[in-house]
C-alpha cells in the first residue's frame, strides 16, 4: 500500500524546532518585498507572515505599486540590506514584467538571501559548501530522505529550472544518490523513470507523469501545483493537481499529495533559512533542524 508523505506534519515539526531556537537567538526578522497586487502573491505573503508569527520570527513588509520602477525595487532592497535589524530578505515572485527579476535578486545581500537565489548562494551549493539554499529544494529532499534511503539510490529529477530542478539534483547528489536530470525532451522519459528508486516531478504540467512510469515501491515527490477544471464542484470551479497522475500511482512505495506535500515545506525552510541567517549575523552556530 502506498504511503502518503505528509508535508504538513513534517513542516509543523520543523516549525516547532524553529520556534524553540528562535527564542534562544532572539527574534529574527524577515522582510518581504511585494510589488503589485497579484492575488496569489498576496496569499503567499499572508501565509508566510502567519507562519513567521507562529514561530516567533518578526516579519515586515515593503509593498510597492505595480508601476514601481525597477530602480524603486532595487532601492528598497538596498535599504533592507543596510538595515541591521533585518536578518532575511525575500522578494516575492513574480515581479511585474517591466522589472528584471535577475537584477533585483542580484542586489540582495547574500547573507540575507533566504530564498537562496543569489549567484553567491547558488555557487556555494554547486561547490558543495551550501549556506542558504533555495527553500523548495530543501523541502523536497527532506521529504525524500524521510521516505527512502537516498544513499546509492537511482533518482530521476524531471525539470531543470534554477528554482527547483537543478538545486534538487545537487542536494540529492550530496545525499550520495545517483541523479539523472531529465526534462520534457528527454528520450524515452517513461523508460528512464521506470528504473528510478526516487522520482521528483517538477515540470509544471498537470498529470504529466503517468502511473506506468513509476516503478513499484518507488518514492515519488510531486512538486507540481496545477489548477485544472473541476466541473464536479460546480460551474467554473477548479482544483489543484500535481505533475503526477496520483490516482494511477497506487503501486508507489510513497508519494506526496497535492496539495499538502511539498508546499508547506517551502515556508518551513524559509523559516529555517531566516533563522540560519540570523544566527550567522549574531556570530552563533547554525541551527540544527
Amino acid at each position: 500500500m502506498t504511503a502518503l508523505i505528509d508535508g504538513k506534519a513534517r513542516a509543523a515539526e520543523i516549525d516547532r524546532k524553529v520556534a524553540a531556537l528562535a527564542a534562544t537567538y532572539g527574534p529574527p526578522t524577515l522582510a518581504v518585498v511585494l510589488v503589485g497586487d497579484d492575488p496569489a502573491s498576496a496569499v503567499y505573503v499572508a501565509n508566510k507572515v502567519r507562519r513567521c508569527g507562529e514561530v516567533g520570527i518578526t516579519s515586515i513588509e515593503r509593498r510597492l505599486p505595480a508601476d514601481a520602477s525597477e530602480q524603486d525595487v532595487v532601492a528598497t532592497v538596498a535599504a533592507l540590506n543596510a538595515d541591521d535589524a533585518v536578518d532575511g530578505i525575500l522578494v516575492q515572485m513574480p515581479l511585474p514584467s517591466h522589472i528584471d527579476a535577475n537584477r533585483v535578486i542580484g542586489t540582495i545581500d547574500p547573507g540575507k538571501d533566504v530564498d537562496g537565489l543569489t549567484a553567491v548562494n547558488a555557487g556555494r551549493l554547486l561547490l558543495g559548501r551550501p549556506y542558504l539554499v533555495a527553500c523548495t529544494p530543501q523541502g523536497i529532499v527532506d521529504l525524500a530522505r524521510g521516505a527512502a534511503t537516498l544513499e546509492g539510490a537511482n533518482a530521476v529529477v524531471i525539470g531543470r529550472s534554477i528554482l527547483v530542478g537543478k538545486p534538487v539534483g545537487l542536494l540529492l547528489q550530496a545525499e550520495n544518490a545517483t541523479v539523472t536530470m531529465a526534462h520534457s525532451r528527454t528520450r524515452d522519459l517513461p523508460g528512464l523513470c521506470r528504473g528510478a528508486d526516487v522520482v521528483v516531478a517538477a515540470i509544471g504540467r498537470a498529470h504529466f507523469v503517468r502511473g506506468d512510469w513509476i516503478k513499484s515501491g518507488a518514492t515519488v515527490i510531486d512538486v507540481g501545483i496545477n489548477r485544472v477544471p473541476a466541473p464536479e464542484r460546480g460551474e467554473g470551479r477548479t482544483r489543484l493537481v500535481g505533475d503526477v497522475a496520483f490516482d494511477e500511482a497506487g503501486h508507489a512505495g510513497a508519494i506526496t499529495p497535492v496539495p499538502g506535500g511539498v508546499g508547506p515545506m517551502t515556508i518551513a525552510y524559509l523559516l529555517v533559512n531566516t533563522l540560519t541567517a540570523a544566527a550567522a549575523r549574531r556570530g552563533l552556530a547554525p541551527p540544527s533542524i
